[in-house]
């Protein structure tokens, strides 16, 4: 059971594009010439929304190899995590050039602890607008993971979009965010749409997503068996069906709730531990393929929460709050009893 094709408009913005956008994170993990056949695949077949970072190492760059010639024919936001006017201005122009362009259609401070505005002191809201008076980002945008934050950017009517954390696993408090930016008449770009990887059933996210006319996912893709996944639901959006809906409540009933989410935000550790894996391996070794996550690698990331400082500063950085040493220790009590076969996993 199919139906049409699904638009999103990215509020005042007035960007519409199919409800598929492309999360180009992953890229920089791909050589570049398979990154550029990826993009150009994700374009031929109908995707328009492209999402990168400067802080995404090399993917802006491989965005610019792949649409430079054709740069009027979609949309490219990217990000700045400078904390200071002068430092964005910076990070803009190298975007600029790595992305082969001289504009950028949504321009987003990345992850701000705070909601800069005009007069706070950074400079860095004074200095977005003066880039779009100058032609160089056409709307400017936050993204976050902390709900004060977003709230307050939603209030402030200082900006066109909001890019979060939001899937099938998110919150109500979560889920009102989408309605106030409804309101307010202000673009959703909805982050982490597979929730980091926990998420494996690509048509369950997606018709929670089309419950929500005003959300635009962005897919996290590096592989072209997850590009055809995406690609084949802009002509055949998948509709909820009794199975997707049970898949749904399912991964609800086991994740829901106090989870590692994956942003990595509380990195870098200290201690070398990779959190934003570790604090999650229960969930990682139990919803993809084990053998993944129990090679002598992946054995040797995990003991080191053995090593655990206890300094309190990936707790202090969460995003949502986690209590990030306890959640380390649980897992690896889990994962040392999947080692020594006490708990059986499969895949």
């Amino acid at each position: 059971m199919t139906k049409k094709r699904v638009e999103v408009r990215l509020g005042s913005t007035e960007i519409v594009v199919n409800k598929n956008g492309f999360g180009a994170l992953p890229v920089q993990r791909v050589g570049l010439e398979k990154a550029v056949g990826i993009l150009r695949k994700a374009y031929d077949g109908g995707i328009r929304f492209f999402d990168t970072a400067r802080a995404y190492s090399d993917s802006e760059e491989k965005l610019g190899h792949a649409f430079g010639e054709i740069r009027e024919t979609l949309y490219i936001a990217t990000k700045s995590g400078a904390a200071t006017g002068e430092a964005m201005k910076r990070d803009l122009e190298k975007s600029l050039e790595m992305l082969r362009t001289d504009y950028i259609d949504i321009y987003q401070f990345h992850n701000p602890s705070f909601c800069p505005k005009p007069g706070d002191g950074s400079g860095l809201y004074e200095a977005a607008m003066e880039a779009k008076k100058e032609g160089k980002i056409r709307h400017i945008g936050i993204t976050n993971h902390r709900l004060s934050v977003a709230r307050e950017a939603i209030e402030s009517g200082l900006y066109e979009t909001l890019q979060f954390p939001f899937s099938y696993l998110s919150s109500e408090q979560e889920e009102e965010l989408v309605k106030v930016c409804k309101k307010a008449d202000m673009g959703f770009i909805a982050m982490k749409a597979l929730s980091g990887g926990l998420i494996t059933n690509s048509a369950a996210a997606y018709v929670h997503m089309d419950r929500f006319e005003n959300v635009l996912p962005i897919w996290g893709i590096q592989r072209e068996e997850e590009l055809d996944e995406f690609l084949s639901y802009i002509d055949h959006p998948p509709v909820m069906t009794q199975e997707l809906q049970e898949v749904i409540e399912k991964d609800r009933a086991e994740l829901a709730g106090e989870f590692c989410r994956g942003c990595g935000y509380c990195m870098p550790c200290p201690a070398g531990i990779e959190i934003n894996n570790c604090a999650r391996m229960s969930l990682l070794i139990r919803r993809s393929p084990s053998a993944n996550w129990l090679t002598e690698a992946a054995q040797e990331k995990m003991m080191k929460i053995e090593n655990c400082l206890h300094c309190g500063q990936c707790k202090n950085k969460c995003p949502y709050g986690l209590d990030t040493p306890a959640l380390l220790a649980k897992n690896l009590e889990d994962y040392k009893n999947v080692l020594e076969g006490k708990v059986c996993v499969t895949g």
